[in-house]
């Protein structure tokens, strides 16, 4: 009666004691934030025309460049895209690892039914007569082994079988705190391969429609150069100037011409890579994309927050951080692992001889009682495992600060990168309007005999150079602008709440 009263006050006061948990707690990080964006003010700032703004991101940054085709193609990204299925699989993968983990806070409970037919061997039977007899001599001959018919038996049982792990110093918790922290670092994984993947669609786009861009540019010069070629031809004609002129324009013109289909196989392989962002095979979107279409421009003002706001915008410091929990907990499950394990076992059920008889009360038949496994000598493992799991989470902690400065680099050089290509576009532009008008007074100072052929060739030469330059710096400027975006960690909230799914 005392051992089981006993047993009724350890039930009893075990979920009191496993109040307790051994190891280091969890700590919120402190992360290093400006008060302010280091750009939004400064003279470069005021000599752009798109200008970034401390205003709140829209989740659907791609909407600013105001392109329909941009837009449906992120919107089917979000379900085609095969990076983004994988690390959903991954993520549910977590969570199954996270109901595992948390299944030991909780008793197992199983039931069994059996049936045994079973028979005693003679040999057996007459060895226990034979120590019966020489035990009770008195006994003499009344007992004949060889005269006793061994009988066979049937056995029926059925149980309910329990076993709990009382967790008295917190290993059971500190499992399911860790499992718990690394599916809450998967779902922050799939939203950095989602910000990643719609970047890098938007850019892939926008690089697209560069390339078709600086193809009717080159298109553009191929008529220039085919009307210098002419006007070289008249004057061969006449008279006027050797045939060299007429064949340095025939040279200039095929290599302007030779750059196009490089230009055309570039335009097919960024389809492609299109393509594959959403599932489908090569020249799937080639009736979409094909027709050229302008580069998808910047808007002029550019929000991007609040510098307080990047730690819970960024994915990849979430997920550092939420590996660095996990690397915590584990510290404290190998802390626990010096200590007893208490787990209590209890069995519940029915045993006869025969199957009727197996519902009656008098048939029960019950086992319960403590198990306790402490550790003596296990040669330095428990030790190591220790020293292990914290070094583990030192590193994850360095790991954390790491990427939260990385973040911040990003978002600085974007910024920079961002306005500075702005400044280098309005001085390419002047380049452009002042080749254009050496090449016409280039040929009509031909035309009259004052210049040589050379002078044309040359302007030409510039004009187009400049062009595509030009070209190259408007795309890069909406190219900056998907990277800014992708550095202050938009694009996903309106796919993946913040609030994660809980078990």
């Amino acid at each position: 009666m005392n051992y089981k009263f006993s047993f009724l006050l350890l039930v009893i006061a075990a979920p009191i004691v496993t109040g307790c948990a051994v190891g280091p707690d969890y700590q919120k990080q402190d992360i290093w934030t400006p008060s302010k964006w280091s750009n939004t003010s400064n003279a470069l700032q005021r000599n752009v025309n798109s200008q970034v703004v401390a205003q709140q991101v829209h989740p659907l940054w791609w909407e600013c460049f105001h392109d329909p085709v941009l837009s449906a193609l992120e919107k089917r990204l979000v379900t085609a895209n095969l990076d983004v299925q994988m690390a959903t699989q991954r993520l549910i993968a977590s969570r199954a690892q996270l109901l595992i983990a948390g299944a030991d806070r909780f008793p197992s409970l199983g039931a069994s039914a059996g049936y045994q037919r079973s028979q005693y061997s003679e040999k057996s039977v007459s060895r226990a007569i034979q120590k019966v007899k020489n035990s009770h001599p008195a006994l003499g001959n009344t007992i004949n082994p060889s005269d006793i018919d061994v009988p066979s038996f049937n056995q029926w049982n059925d149980a309910l079988d329990t076993s709990w792990e009382l967790d008295l110093w917190g290993r059971v918790r500190r499992q399911y705190e860790s499992a718990h922290a690394l599916m809450q670092a998967s779902e922050e994984d799939r939203r950095a391969i989602l910000i990643a993947q719609q970047a890098e669609l938007a850019q892939n786009y926008i690089t697209l429609r560069g390339l078709q861009a600086e193809l009717n540019i080159v298109q553009q010069n191929e008529k220039i150069a085919q009307e210098s070629l002419t006007l070289a031809q008249q004057r061969f004609a006449g008279g006027l100037v050797t045939e060299l002129d007429v064949r340095d324009a025939q040279s200039q013109l095929e290599q302007v011409r030779a750059s196009i289909p490089t230009l055309e196989q570039q335009i097919i392989e960024y389809i492609n890579a299109l393509g594959l962002l959403l599932g489908e095979p090569p020249r799937a979107l080639s009736n979409e994309l094909i027709a050229s279409q302008p580069i998808p421009p910047v808007p002029p003002q550019v929000p991007i927050g609040f510098p307080s706001e990047l730690a819970q915008r960024r994915p990849d410091i979430r997920e550092a951080e939420e590996k660095l929990h996990s690397a915590t907990a584990e510290v404290g499950i190998a802390v626990a692992d010096f200590y007893p394990k208490v787990t209590v076992d209890a069995r519940m059920g029915f045993q006869s001889l025969s199957f009727r008889d197996l519902g009656f009360w008098s048939a029960r038949a019950w086992s319960v009682g403590p198990t306790i496994s402490l550790p003596i000598f296990e040669g330095g493992k428990l030790k190591g495992q220790l020293t292990l799991k914290k070094a583990q989470q030192k590193e994850a902690a360095l790991f954390y600060r790491k990427t939260v400065l990385q973040a911040w680099q990003e978002v600085d050089n974007a910024l920079n990168a961002y306005q500075a290509e702005q400044l280098k576009q309005v001085r390419l532009q002047d380049t452009v309007k002042a080749n254009q008008r050496s090449v016409f007074l280039a040929q009509e100072q031909y035309r009259r005999g004052t210049q040589n052929f050379i002078n044309v060739l040359d302007a030409e030469r510039r004009l187009l150079a400049s062009q595509k330059d030009l070209i190259n710096s408007n795309a890069q400027i909406s190219l900056n602008l998907v990277q800014l975006y992708k550095a202050l960690g938009g694009g996903w909230e309106s796919v993946y709440p913040a609030q994660s799914k809980s078990f």
